[in-house]
């Protein structure tokens, strides 16, 4: 199989830029898949570089495999982010739209990740949030479970909380591990990894985490792990230039008790929604060590494909925000670590790749035929060989905002529902990685060469 990341030329200033790779090898390999999905996932761990972050499981799993600094979800809610990356399919105008979105309504021919493995002879399995809906093509896998209790509040101060009365964003309980939700989706996982490795035939598991998901509960061991260490961050602010239709009011944030409605949060807590999303983290981190310590007990982390992955971004209150739902970095880029045989361990991959991209990989390293329905590019190649410095690009929209991100530049386009062009930003992330100054008034030239590029490659017309 031959293969080369999307070709990336920026034709402007007389000039053409061209990213690619180098066609190598596919690995080939077993025939399990663990798929982990983990609810609104920065991509701020300790194997990411970051100082604070205590994630020991997923650093380990990362040190084994490769890790993705440039993996971008392609829309930023967690229903239409998950229908997109289980068909293959981009997000477009009248299709994943929402949090609510269903995978099996907006693409009704399209055969899914679960479907796809169990057709080919896969025993699949769903635990936890994979979908966003439970009953989402719930005829794919074999077994389907999720706890009942989402918001998942265990301690007296929240009692009688529910989606019509919710309690505060956090909670902070001396409580074990196991009364939360992600404990019991762990504990769910290992029983079901049992039986699979004693009927000794193929298996997807997809096992779909709560947390980092508002509100960040978790119990006070994780909790004090950052006592007296988070900060604010330094850009909270709308970034210079950049139009008001860029950021929001943080609605989901705002459902919950002690959130006022309008206007910013205080310092206080703020800062302690922050220590509960890094406690969260912390949390889910030690749920994730369980399962794949279950794995390589039983024998079987060699004989499976490992892709761990955040469904999409997250703000905490950079640009003013909360939450995801805007065409920023931080609500764009995610986690992504893949652990497949023949890997080399320890490995980084600096490439801009899409979640779009996910299923043609997992086809490609189990050694099946892709459905032709697929939009993303396998990375199988790029998990042989991964690439020292950024290549390719990645697109994603929110509502009517089109993001195009390149080794340079992140470029934004807002168009109508005739994709007539009404507003745009442009950053250049050799300078700016965080997004602060929007320079497309004064760049013109290379803000409508992305414009192009984006509108080629954006699957609308």
């Amino acid at each position: 199989m031959t293969y080369q990341f999307r070709s990336l030329v920026i034709p402007f200033l007389g000039a053409s830029l061209v990213f690619s790779c180098t066609p190598k090898e596919a690995p080939t390999g077993p025939s399990n898949v663990l798929f982990i999905v983990v609810d609104d996932l920065r991509p701020e761990l300790g194997c990411y570089g970051h100082p604070l972050v205590q994630s020991p499981n997923m650093d380990q799993l990362a040190g084994e495999g490769v890790l993705f600094k440039n993996a971008f979800c392609n829309i930023p809610v967690c229903g239409a982010s998950r229908a997109s990356f289980l068909t293959g399919l981009r997000p477009m105008q009248n299709r994943f739209l929402t949090y609510l979105t269903y995978a099996q309504d907006d693409a009704p021919g399209a055969i899914s990740l679960p479907q796809y493995f169990k057709d080919n002879g896969y025993t699949t399995v769903s635990n936890g949030k994979v979908f966003h809906n439970e009953d989402d093509h719930a005829a794919a896998w074999d077994i389907n479970w999720r706890p009942n209790d989402l918001l998942d509040y265990q301690t007296e101060a929240n009692s009688g909380t529910d989606l019509a009365n919710r309690g505060r964003p956090y909670e902070r309980g001396n409580v074990p591990d196991s009364v939360y939700n992600d404990a019991k989706i762990a504990a769910k996982s290992i029983i079901d990894l049992k039986a699979l490795a004693a009927a000794g035939k193929p298996f997807f598991m997809a096992v779909g985490f709560l947390k980092p998901h508002l509100p960040f509960n978790a119990p006070e061991k994780y909790w004090q792990l950052y006592d007296g260490k988070v900060s604010l961050p330094d850009n909270n602010y709308v970034p210079t230039g950049a139009p008001a239709r860029s950021v929001h009011n943080s609605g989901e944030l705002r459902n919950y008790a002690e959130v006022p409605k309008e206007g910013p949060v205080s310092d206080s807590l703020a800062l302690t929604l922050i220590q509960g999303y890094y406690a969260s983290v912390s949390y889910v981190d030690a749920q994730i060590g369980r399962v794949l310590d279950e794995l390589k007990a039983l024998g079987l982390d060699e004989k499976t494909h490992i892709v761990l992955i955040g469904d999409h971004g997250y703000n905490l209150l950079e640009h003013t925000m909360w939450c995801k739902h805007c065409n920023y970095r931080n609500s764009l880029r995610s986690t992504m670590i893949w652990k497949s045989p023949k890997v080399k361990a320890g490995s980084i991959s600096n490439a801009i790749v899409e979640y779009v991209d996910i299923f043609p990989t997992l086809a490609d390293l189990s050694g099946l035929p892709k459905p032709t329905q697929l939009q993303g590019e396998s990375l199988a190649n790029e998990l042989a060989a991964p690439s020292t410095s950024p290549a390719g690009f990645a697109i994603s929209r929110w509502t009517n905002g089109y993001t195009i991100t390149t080794p340079d530049y992140a470029y934004t386009e807002w168009v109508n529902d005739s994709l007539q062009w009404q507003d745009e930003m442009l950053y250049d992330h050799r300078s700016d990685l965080e997004e602060n100054e929007n320079i497309a008034a004064g760049q013109s030239a290379i803000a409508d060469s992305l414009s192009h590029m984006l509108r080629q490659h954006w699957g609308l017309q």
